[in-house]
């Protein structure tokens, strides 16, 4: 069993415009373990895909003060591509296309890097996991032939990031807005692929703003960001209260002072 524990996270980011930094993040606290399922949501702007990119490095976000620790190692110091070896997936919002590189090179590549050099994964071995990973997503073969997201849907980009996660098999995925832009049927087939992912030796970080994602990939622990914080954590019925009264509504239920981006 691993865990991912997120401790007293501050992060910051280049306000361009005025060229100052603008802390984001103002103290995030989250311990998961594998086995486990975790969503966050919040209103936009509260920080929630800061975290997602605080957690896998990206540069761009720098930490001003904190920790993230994956089985009691600090990630701080680790690039990237050593957050994606130890055991890190992110699923972004936005897949970047990569024209040249085809998804099947991606994908055991992808695989080969968190092996030993002695240890490739064979090639029968792969192409039979990935039939069977194609077929639980409803994707055609010749889309792994095709470049990295290049000319795909919204919905082929996502089902393709939930492909990635079935075939590298990390510790812990974390997943940004997945839904995002899917109807009805991708998100079905989506959810899917992760619930067929869960089991001990796996954890999901959810991000989502709807509650209607977790009617499919039900959690475990459901979080509430607001404000560069975790302000509350419960279970399922906590993403119901939330669908019932509103980011709003929780705030001035805790009492809280934070000015939601959509108010006027």
């Amino acid at each position: 069993m691993s865990k991912l524990e997120v401790k007293n996270l501050h992060v910051a980011v280049v306000d361009e415009d005025k060229g100052q930094q603008k802390e984001i993040l103002k103290g995030v606290n989250l311990t998961m373990q594998t086995g486990e399922i975790h969503a966050i949501m919040g209103p936009n702007g509260t920080g929630k895909s800061t975290l997602s990119q605080a957690i896998m490095g990206n540069p761009a976000y720098k930490v001003t003060e904190g920790d993230v620790l994956l089985d009691g190692k600090s990630l701080l110091d680790m690039p990237v591509d050593e957050r994606a070896r130890a055991g890190l997936f992110l699923a972004m919002q936005y897949p970047a296309e990569i024209a040249g590189v085809t998804n099947v090179e991606f994908m055991r590549a992808a695989i080969n890097a968190r092996r030993a050099d002695d240890d490739q994964i064979p090639v029968l071995e792969f192409m039979k996991f990935l039939d069977k990973n194609l077929d639980i997503l409803d994707m055609t073969d010749d889309m792994v032939e095709r470049y990295l997201n290049e000319g795909f849907s919204g919905g082929e980009k996502k089902r393709n990031e939930i492909l990635q996660l079935m075939m590298i098999q990390p510790k812990f995925a974390i997943l940004d807005e997945i839904d995002s832009g899917l109807d009805i049927d991708a998100l079905k087939v989506v959810s899917k692929g992760v619930n067929s992912m869960r089991g001990p030796e796996f954890g999901s970080l959810i991000i989502t703003h709807y509650q209607r994602l977790l009617n499919y990939i039900v959690p475990d622990t459901v979080h509430v960001m607001m404000g560069g914080r975790i302000v509350e954590s419960g279970g399922p019925e906590l993403a119901e209260k939330l669908e019932a009264e509103g980011y709003a509504g929780v705030r001035d239920d805790l009492g809280l002072d934070v000015k939601l981006t959509d108010e006027i």
